[in-house]
Formats: structure tokens, C-alpha cells, sequence
């Protein structure tokens, strides 16, 4: 029923965006290097290897010209968006535009769900992804597992678990689902920012009619909590809150301050309850029309850009507490206690859905 749902989305997505289509990118045969000879001076024959190695490192005159259409939900100023320039730069120059990328930011190509449900179902319409990792639960729940409420004290930890083992078993699962994972992104710590006034413990939170990602993990630890969580995709979520359809709404610091959220939500309490890791997640059947040249490319520069995006993250996150607070913003720092205490069941109550990883997952916290 999903997929079929989805699908009638995508199509209607498929159909609007069909008069668009992409011109292939154009691509250059190397020029040949000049022959030399044995008397040939010094800079010749310098300039003849400096031209050999140009030409053997440029693609192969077959290699196929691909657009990569990437699509995330923030806006330009988000450092995602300000990463994946990164890697279309590093993409485009390296491959010597057989493959180019393009950049949809703001929902363009569907919210978060829509984002994943149109790689899943193959509908052209967008080849990269970039989205939270416990988005893909509803498709593999196991992919929930980095998404448990407070399980790391800071990014580096949270760092070394995207890039681990567990995470990796997770994300198998995807592949039969059309999505192929090639790096980790960082969104950071999420936070709860409402219009009524400062949560100071899980009491507070009773009741509070909170916008979520259509995210099971999310939507569960806000219940915990005693929080009416309901689904809404980001791009609607800023007119939702100056609208007053909701009472509160969850994400990172950076999210918060780059999409002007400030603007419509008056109260800012830093309770870091869920880390946000994203998956830079590339079409499976896209991935599979590339050269061995172009996939090691492409994956080489998602991995650099995700290094450029979690330093920016970090960076954000350190500093635009205070720039939040010159908006305007009244922020405080709760006591956790209560708020761990209250999301505890969301671990319990699905173990049997993370099977051996939980086990994992315990192993590798106790270290």
C-alpha cells in the first residue's frame, strides 16, 4: 500500500518535472601528447609527460555522460547545501564533466519522504539524496538504530558510529530498496523549540502539538514524552508555526538558525534528545550506469564533502546558540534526567526490531 501510494506521488512529481529534462553533459578528448624525441630539451619532454598524465587521467572516450540530480528538504544555507557544492565541484572537475551535478535545494524535488519513496521506486526524478538516517525506517527499521533517544554525548562519538560496523548492517538492508549509501552527514543534535514557553523537564512536553519528519523513531520518543507528534515535511514547516497549526517543532541548532525558524517559535530548550546523522544516499540503479572511474569519483568526493559538511555542523552548532539569542530566541538548558528517564521505553520496547544490532549496540556503548 505504500508503494503504491507513493508511487501515484512520484508520477504526478515525474510528470511536472519530464519537460525538464536534462542536456547530457558534454565531454572532451584529451588531446594526444606530443611526440619527443631523444634531443629534445628539457621542458619539452617535461610538458609531453605533464600532457601524457593528463590524458591517461581524464575518462575513457566511452564512458557514459550522467546528471546526478541531488535533492535535500533545507534551504541554500543550510551546510548540507553548502557541501553538496563541494561535491559537485570535486564531481565535475574529476570527471572532466562526464558527470555533472545538479542541486535541489527547499523540498524542489519533494520533502524528505517524498525524497526517499522516489529512489525506491526508481522514478528518475532525483538520483542523491541527502536525509536523516532514521528516515529510511519506514523501509528498513533497522536504520532507526542511530536515531535512539541520547545515545551519544557529542559529535565525536556519534562520528565514529555512523561510520562503524553496526550502522553499515543497517544500511545493507537498503540496497534491495534501490538506495546505496556512500557517505555520512551530519545534521547535529536535535532540540525543541515552542511558542507557549521553556521546557524545563518531560512534564512540560505533555500535551505539546510538536511537527515531526515522518520519522517512527522520532515519533515514538516524542510520545514517550507525553508530546503529540504529528508528520508535516519541512518545506510547509515554517507557515505551520507562523500559522500557530502547531505548538512546537524538533531539530538541530544549525537547522533552527539557517531556515529562520527563529522568526516563528519564541522558546528554544537545548535538550539534544535525538542525534541527527544523514545518509548521502545515491540511486542504486543510478550507481550502476557509472564507470568504475566515475563511482570511485563520486564516492571519493561524498566522502570529502561529508568531512566539509560535519565541520561546519559542529562549527554552527558552537556558535549560533548566541545568534539565536540576539534574535531574540529564550533559551535554556534543562535538566536531562527526566526526559532520559522518560524515553528509556523507546530502547526497550524495540529491541526485537534491531535483533543482534541492539546486542552490538550495548557492546559498543560499554566501550
Amino acid at each position: 500500500m505504500k508503494k503504491a501510494i507513493a508511487l501515484a506521488t512520484v508520477s504526478a512529481m515525474v510528470l511536472s518535472l519530464a519537460a525538464c529534462g536534462s542536456k547530457p553533459a558534454e565531454t572532451t578528448a584529451a588531446a594526444a601528447p606530443a611526440e619527443t624525441s631523444a634531443a629534445a630539451p628539457a621542458e619539452t619532454t617535461a610538458a609531453a609527460a605533464a600532457a601524457e598524465t593528463k590524458a591517461e587521467a581524464a575518462p575513457a572516450a566511452d564512458e557514459p555522460s550522467i546528471t546526478l540530480k541531488l535533492g535535500f528538504s533545507t534551504n541554500e544555507e543550510d551546510p548540507r547545501a553548502k557541501a553538496s557544492e563541494e561535491f559537485k565541484k570535486e564531481v565535475e572537475e574529476k570527471t572532466n564533466g562526464s558527470v555533472t551535478v545538479e542541486i535541489y535545494p527547499s523540498g524542489q524535488l519533494g520533502g524528505d519522504a517524498d525524497l526517499i519513496n522516489s529512489i525506491s521506486l526508481d522514478s528518475g526524478t532525483v538520483d542523491i539524496i541527502i536525509t536523516d538516517a532514521s528516515n529510511f525506517a519506514t523501509y528498513e527499521p533497522k536504520m532507526g538504530i542511530s536515531a535512539l533517544p541520547f545515545l551519544f554525548d557529542g559529535f565525536d562519538k556519534a562520528w565514529e558510529f555512523m561510520d562503524g560496523e553496526i550502522e553499515a548492517a543497517a544500511e545493507a538492508g537498503l540496497i534491495e530498496q534501490n538506495m546505496h549509501v556512500l557517505a555520512h552527514y551530519d545534521n547535529g543534535f536535535r532540540c525543541v523549540t515552542n511558542s507557549i514557553g521553556p521546557i524545563e523537564s518531560a512534564d512540560d512536553m505533555k500535551g505539546l502539538l510538536i511537527r515531526t519528519p515522518e520519522n517512527p523513531v522520532i515519533m515514538a520518543t516524542m510520545s514517550a514524552l507525553g508530546a503529540n507528534p504529528q508528520p508535516l515535511a519541512f518545506s510547509e514547516l515554517y507557515q505551520a508555526l507562523q500559522q500557530k497549526t502547531y505548538d512546537a517543532q524538533e531539530n538541530p541548532i544549525p537547522v533552527i538558525y539557517n531556515n529562520n525558524l527563529y522568526e516563528v517559535q519564541e522558546y528554544l530548550s537545548v535538550t539534544n534528545h535525538i542525534y541527527s546523522g544523514m545518509c548521502f544516499t545515491i540511486a542504486e540503479s543510478t550507481w550502476n550506469k557509472m564507470s568504475d572511474n566515475q563511482k570511485a569519483i563520486v564516492e571519493a568526493a561524498a566522502k570529502a564533502s561529508a568531512d566539509y559538511d560535519r565541520e561546519l555542523n559542529r562549527k554552527q552548532t558552537d556558535e549560533l546558540v548566541s545568534e539565536l539569542e540576539a534574535k531574540g530566541m529564550k533559551i535554556n538548558n534543562p535538566d536531562l534526567t527526566s526526559f532520559k528517564e522518560a524515553t528509556a521505553s523507546v530502547l526497550t520496547d524495540n529491541a526485537a526490531t534491531y535483533g543482534e544490532l541492539m546486542d552490538q549496540l550495548q557492546a559498543w556503548m560499554g566501550k
